[in-house]
C-alpha cells in the first residue's frame, strides 16, 4: 500500500508532467450566419470553420444558411446568431447608421471582393454598356453583391431597373445555369474565388469577365464610399489574358451587440493563426488577415477585442 506522502508526490509529478484540465482551452461554440447555397459566403464560412478547427479544435462555428447580408444584419440585431457575414456596402450603411447603445461591430475581415460581370466566352457582350436591354442575373434579393451590381450599373450610366431586365435569384448557385441556357446574358458576382465565377470559367467554352470603364469606375467610387478600386491580375481566371480594372469591397464578419470580449479575442487570434489553412482551402482568395481592417473600416466600428489585437501587445 502506498504511503500518503508517495501519493502526494505522484500527484505533484503528474501536475508537472501534464497541465490540468482547467488550463485547456474551454469549448466555444458560435453561430455564424452565411447566405444561400452556391454563393461565396457559404463557401467561405465552411472554409473558416474548418480552418479554425485546425488551429483551435475547441472553437466551433455552427453555420446557419440565410438569405444573405440583409437578413444577417437582422439576425445579428436580434441576437439570433453570434456572427454574420455581411458585404461591404450593407455593412457600411448599417454600421454608420447605428445610434447609442449596444452595437453590431466588425470582428474580422472576409476578403476583398472585386465585382465583375461574367458572360460566356462567345457572347457578343463586350462591355457593361452592351448589357443594355438584356436580362442580367444580379444576385439574390438579400445579397450585398446585388447591391454592388446596381451601384456599378448606375456608375456605368445604366438604370438597373429600366435599362436592363434584372433577374433576382432564389439561390446564388442558379446564376451560372441561367447564363449557360440563355435565360440571362450575364451574371454579376464578387471575389476571385466566387463559386459562380469558377463554375462559368471552368465550363465548356469558357467565360469572359467584364469590369466597368475607367469613367464608370470613377463615378461608382464617388457614389459609394464603401467601394474600392481593385485590379484583377491577368491569369486569375482561365484564358484571362489581361488585367481587369474594377471596383469591389471588403466583406466582414460582424458580431452581435454585446459579444463577449474574451470570445472575440480568442476568435480573432485563431483567424490570424489560420491564415495558412485558409490559403490552402480557398486558393483563389486572399486569406483573411485581421490587420487588413486598419484600412478597411473606421476604428470606432471595430469590436474592442479586435481593436486591441490590432494595437498589439
Amino acid at each position: 500500500m502506498l504511503k500518503p506522502w508517495l501519493i502526494a508526490a505522484a500527484s505533484c509529478a503528474g501536475l508537472l508532467l501534464s497541465p490540468p484540465a482547467s488550463r485547456a482551452a474551454e469549448p466555444l461554440r458560435l453561430v455564424l450566419a452565411t447566405a444561400t447555397p452556391g454563393g461565396g459566403f457559404p463557401a467561405y464560412g465552411a472554409a473558416l470553420a474548418a480552418a479554425l478547427r485546425e488551429v483551435d479544435p475547441d472553437l466551433i462555428l455552427d453555420l446557419r444558411a440565410s438569405k444573405g447580408s440583409t437578413e444577417n444584419l437582422v439576425l445579428l440585431r436580434e441576437a439570433q446568431v453570434d456572427l454574420g457575414l455581411v458585404q461591404g456596402e450593407y455593412a457600411y450603411e448599417a454600421l454608420a447608421g447605428q445610434g447609442a447603445g449596444p452595437a453590431i461591430t466588425v470582428v474580422a475581415p472576409v476578403y476583398a471582393a472585386p465585382g465583375l460581370f461574367v458572360v460566356p466566352a462567345d457572347s457578343p457582350v463586350r462591355s457593361v454598356d452592351d448589357l443594355r436591354g438584356r436580362p442580367v442575373a444580379l444576385g439574390t434579393r438579400s445579397s450585398g453583391l446585388t447591391a454592388m451590381a446596381r451601384t456599378v450599373l448606375r456608375g456605368s450610366g445604366l438604370d438597373p431597373e429600366r435599362d436592363i431586365s434584372p433577374i433576382l435569384l432564389d439561390h446564388a448557385g442558379d446564376g451560372p445555369t441561367m447564363v449557360r441556357d440563355g435565360r440571362a446574358a450575364a451574371l454579376f458576382g464578387g471575389g476571385t474565388g466566387w463559386p459562380g465565377f469558377r463554375t462559368m470559367a471552368e465550363a465548356p467554352g469558357g467565360a469572359r469577365f467584364l469590369g466597368p470603364s475607367a469613367t464608370a469606375i470613377g463615378a461608382t467610387l464617388a457614389a459609394s464610399p464603401s467601394l474600392r478600386r481593385i485590379t484583377v491580375p491577368a491569369g486569375t481566371f482561365p484564358s484571362q489574358g489581361e488585367a481587369i480594372e474594377t471596383v469591389g469591397s471588403w466583406s466582414f464578419v460582424l458580431g452581435r451587440p454585446g459579444l463577449d470580449q474574451a470570445v472575440v479575442a480568442r476568435l480573432v487570434a485563431a483567424v490570424d493563426r489560420a491564415k495558412p489553412v485558409l490559403a490552402r482551402l480557398l486558393p483563389n482568395e486572399r486569406p483573411s488577415d485581421p490587420r487588413d481592417l486598419k484600412d478597411a473600416v473606421p476604428a470606432e466600428w471595430l469590436h474592442p477585442a479586435t481593436a486591441a489585437f490590432l494595437r498589439g501587445p
